[in-house]
C-alpha cells in the first residue's frame, strides 16, 4: 500500500482535531485556560511528535485546585 501526500494530509488533519479535543479535555483540568490548550495541541500536532510530547506534559502536569478552578477562592 502506498502513502501519498493526500492520504498523509488526511491522517495530520483527523490526527490533530483528535489531539486539540484531548488537550482540551486535560486543560479543562490542569490550566486555566482550556480554550488555549486545545488550540495549542491543534497547532502543535501538525508535527505529530511535538503534539505527543505537548500531550505528555499535560497528563503530568499537576491538576488545578477544585476551590480554585470554581472561583471561590475570592470569596
Amino acid at each position: 500500500m502506498e502513502i501519498d501526500a493526500t492520504m498523509f494530509g488526511q491522517f495530520v488533519v483527523i490526527f490533530a482535531l483528535i489531539m486539540g479535543a484531548l488537550c482540551y479535555y486535560l486543560g479543562r483540568r490542569k490550566t486555566q485556560n482550556p480554550v488555549l490548550a486545545g488550540l495549542l495541541g491543534v497547532v502543535l500536532s501538525l508535527m505529530p511528535l511535538f503534539g505527543l510530547i505537548y500531550l505528555i506534559v499535560l497528563l503530568f502536569k499537576k491538576d488545578l485546585s477544585s476551590t480554585s478552578a470554581s472561583g471561590l477562592d475570592a470569596v
